[in-house]
């Protein structure tokens, strides 16, 4: 742990099958629809672990915290961890720039500290639904901390859809539902775009003359959009112009949640990979 430095008449017959079998490509969870179609999905009816690291490519420290959130990369099956790299700009005067850094993170890691009663933020940290977890590393801390959020019942819906256009372009529709009746604060929304399979040849600082593997990294921040009468709806074109055109098209997806301003707490969790 290191601490901060500063997705014919036969015809209409064959048609009816041509739509059938169009049907059957959906997949089994309901997650994606088929090619050149909206991809939906919509969060469960229990509550979701958001997990956030907070990592620079500058920090020693933070390859292996990398490597381990990287196991949750393809999660979104299991409807209850959901991961997401958030590369902060502290550690960027002290050798080598992190491509993936934004000073948006810093700042949340800052926020969501402060609202604890905390005062020093660090690299790596994580945070789960909102709440920081120094014991992350140990297995039976984490998956008991996991295993408290999963087993509420959701106080919030989350409706996302993706329509692909290209490598790293897509439309995200995300629709927030507030269940909570005794919100002790105002209620907020978010979308982070992230992008799978990164690789930095590091060249100076802590990690100089290493190869770094980055998944789950948010490439765009949207939010914080309030939620209005217990409603929001985030609508955007989403472009990441240094998007690879040969990688999968899921190597790039979407999270979508519902935040308590107040706490900090994540009240639900939604995400959905670009349609394959």
């Amino acid at each position: 742990m290191q601490t901060a430095r500063t997705h014919r008449a036969h015809r209409p017959f064959a048609r009816a099958i041509a739509l059938a079998v169009a049907l059957t490509t959906l997949s089994a969870s309901g997650l994606a629809a088929a090619a050149g179609a909206v991809c939906a999905s919509h969060s469960p009816s229990h509550r979701v672990a958001l997990v956030e690291l907070y990592s620079s490519e500058g920090c020693s420290s933070c390859p292996p915290a990398d490597n381990w959130l990287s196991q949750w990369k393809n999660s979104g099956a299991t409807q209850s961890i959901v991961p997401l790299a958030l590369h902060v700009d502290y550690w960027n005067s002290l050798g080598w720039t992190d491509r993936f850094s934004q000073h948006r993170f810093t700042e949340r890691q800052q926020a969501l500290t402060d609202l604890a009663g905390g005062h020093t933020i660090y690299t790596p940290e994580i945070f789960v639904s909102g709440r920081e977890l120094r014991s992350w590393s140990q297995r039976d801390s984490f998956q008991s901390r996991i295993g408290k959020v999963v087993a509420e019942p959701a106080q919030a819906n989350v409706a996302l859809e993706l329509k692909p256009h290209a490598k790293g372009a897509f439309n995200v529709d995300a629709q927030f539902t507030s269940k909570a009746r005794d919100a002790t604060g105002p209620l907020n929304a978010y979308v982070a775009v992230y992008q799978n399979a990164l690789n930095s040849q590091v060249g100076a600082g802590e990690n100089s003359g290493a190869t770094l593997h980055h998944e789950r990294v948010v490439r765009q921040w949207i939010g914080p959009v309030p939620l209005v009468a217990g409603n929001a709806q985030i609508r955007r074109d989403i472009r990441i112009d240094d998007a690879d055109a040969n990688a999968p098209a899921d190597n790039f997806g979407v999270v979508a949640f519902v935040e308590n301003a107040a706490t900090g707490d994540v009240l639900q969790v939604g995400e959905l990979a670009a349609c394959n």
